[in-house]
């Protein structure tokens, strides 16, 4: 009787470290696919500023965001599109950048939330160039078997005071 309770017990604490295993493996897969959403978004920008259908490729079609830019929220894929091709024609375009203290929380396997800091790097036409920096949080809905991106909210990430 002792060797069965025995046996049974370590096969519960094998299942449960098996179970804790996968889901590590499936809360990194999930982290990575969410960054690489990012960062390939990022990529689109710097390649051509104009390729917002590109940029929001990944984007819910009631994908929310929050920014510094204007005082209200901005709902809806179509309405963010609009605003990122008129500021695709700005003078000056996103050279770089960087995704600093990336955290994924998973929830349930189909909602992740990705918090980073941001750093990048705009040129002018003339050549300046200018750091970016914001304190970012996107979230991300898992649809089948695609990852969405329904909001995301930029804040400002002020210089600390000398």
């Amino acid at each position: 009787m002792k060797k069965l309770m025995f046996v049974l017990i370590a096969s519960a604490c094998c299942m449960a470290f098996t179970m804790n295993a996968s889901a590590q493996q499936a809360d990194q897969a999930t982290t990575d696919a969410v960054i690489a959403m990012v960062k390939a978004q990022w990529a689109a920008e710097i390649k051509d500023p104009t390729s917002v259908a590109e940029q929001s490729k990944d984007m819910s079609d009631d994908y929310t965001e929050f920014n510094g830019q204007y005082a209200t929220r901005l709902d809806g894929k179509a309405m963010n599109s609009r605003m990122a091709e008129a500021s695709g024609k700005d003078s000056g375009k996103t050279i770089g950048a960087e995704m600093a203290n990336p955290k994924v929380q998973v929830y349930n396997g189909n909602v992740a939330i990705l918090t980073y800091n941001y750093a990048g790097l705009t040129q002018d036409k003339e050549g300046k160039t200018e750091a970016a920096r914001a304190k970012s949080t996107r979230v991300f809905v898992k649809k089948g078997d695609k990852w969405t991106l329904v909001h995301a909210n930029f804040g400002a990430d002020p210089l600390p005071k000398q």
